[in-house]
């Protein structure tokens, strides 16, 4: 890069989503930027309004820290990764190198452990925090335009080589608008409606298992062991698996998942209690032999809004062709969605918005940044989502699959805990 001169210096980027992946990309790209060159503008496109953005209450998920690919390795060199781990639930108690995950039998017996060491320059492997902490200190940390319930509805490559957008919302009430931009980041999510304009033939797949997905309330405090730990309990070889994480001091989200061939559709969230009966009939029937604490955490599960039933879908990850979209790279869930089973998804999407900031400003072209990015990012997601499908085939095995599963895991324990890592 030239002392005075950027391709994109004094252009205008468009980040089409305000989520983590979109978000990581523009505090990034701030960060990164030569303060002698000048900038380009960036707007930031969201869906969300702002106070729905900061106030939801959600759910909480894993970053990792245990090697470069982790989205505590992103977080530290965006500058936020002391801010993020005041907001930890789990990972940074007692001096812990890290959140250990937990595998359970029915009876609550430990079958696996796994603690890794952090990566050089992290104090901590993994963690669990909730997604609304980690989202709002994002955006704490972006000085650039959010424009606030808009979303980019489509996108056009034109004449000139720029990107057309067609937004609604957002705009002193005015349904759509048009906006033209340089560099188009699409971080919409993982049922993107610019790739749905764009790539209308790559959609989500359906990944074979259905999660009935819940979050308990406990006043008097989380039981152990789910108080400090997160995991998964099988259920000794009946096709059925529950994963358990603690949000905050009194409430943990629990997923109990089963495989099935035939496609079941989203249903929820519900709005009375009433509703969601059927939801945890279903749970208890499927789970009836997770013993006494699942049906605790059932039993604890009062609020509609965090009942559902989720299909697990995930999508492959794709390289991008400038010279057929134009200047549009797709970050984030928006390119390589991955399902719960994964337990990486944040941790990409930090990471993608990292890479691509870094790959842009050290290219000389949209082009070149874009193969550049794609070299590293295409590979990580493959290889979470090849992982994912691993474990809902192993966590959910039957008859001798599961003997051969659990045989693996005990042995795997021991050799964790010989190692010092468990």
């Amino acid at each position: 890069m030239s002392d005075r001169i950027h391709f994109l210096s004094g252009r205008h980027i468009v980040v089409a989503g305000g989520g983590i992946a979109g978000l990581s990309f523009a505090v990034a790209l701030r960060k990164l930027w030569p303060p002698q060159v000048p900038p380009p503008k960036l707007t930031i496109l969201e869906r969300d309004s702002k106070e729905d953005a900061l106030g939801r209450a959600g759910y909480s998920l894993s970053l990792a820290g245990y090697d470069e690919t982790g989205g505590l390795v992103a977080l530290r060199d965006l500058g936020l990764l002391d801010t993020i781990l005041k907001h930890a639930i789990l990972g940074t108690q007692d001096g812990s190198t890290g959140a250990s995950f937990k595998a359970w039998n029915p009876d609550w017996t430990e079958l696996l452990s796994v603690r890794f060491k952090p990566a050089p320059g992290l104090p901590t492997s993994s963690i669990r925090i909730a997604r609304k902490n980690l989202r709002k200190t994002l955006i704490d940390a972006v000085p650039d335009e959010v424009r606030w319930e808009s979303t980019c509805l489509s996108a056009t490559k034109t004449k000139n080589g720029r990107v057309s957008l067609r937004i609604s919302g957002g705009n002193g009430g005015k349904p759509e608008s048009t906006v033209e931009c340089d560099l188009l980041v699409v971080a919409d999510g993982a049922s993107s409606k610019v790739r749905a304009s764009l790539r209308p033939d790559d959609q989500l797949e359906y990944a074979g298992a259905v999660q009935l997905i819940g979050q308990a309330s406990f006043p008097n405090g989380i039981p152990p062991p789910l108080d400090r730990n997160w995991g998964q309990q099988l259920s000794g070889g009946h096709g059925v698996a529950c994963f358990y994480s603690p949000v905050d001091s009194h409430s943990v989200v629990w997923g109990l998942s089963y495989v099935d061939p035939t496609f079941r559709p989203k249903v929820g969230p519900f709005r009375s209690r009433e509703e969601i009966l059927p939801v945890l009939e279903e749970a208890r029937r499927r789970g009836h032999m997770l013993g006494p604490r699942f049906l605790e955490v059932l039993d604890a599960t009062e609020d509609p809004t965090s009942v559902l039933v989720s299909p697990a879908r995930d999508k492959k990850p794709f390289a991008h062709n400038p010279s057929e979209l134009g200047p549009v790279v797709f970050i984030g869930d928006s390119n390589h969605a991955v399902s719960p089973f994964a337990g990486y998804g944040a941790s990409l999407a930090l990471k993608d918005g990292w890479d691509l900031a870094e790959k842009v400003i050290q290219a000389s072209s949209v082009d070149s940044a874009i193969r550049n990015y794609d070299a590293v990012s295409v590979p990580r997601a493959v290889k979470v989502l090849q992982t994912s499908r691993t474990r809902i085939k192993h966590g959910h095995s039957t008859g001798v699959s599961y003997f051969l599963f659990r045989t693996f895991l005990s042995v795997m324990g021991y050799l964790l805990w010989l190692s010092g890592r468990a």
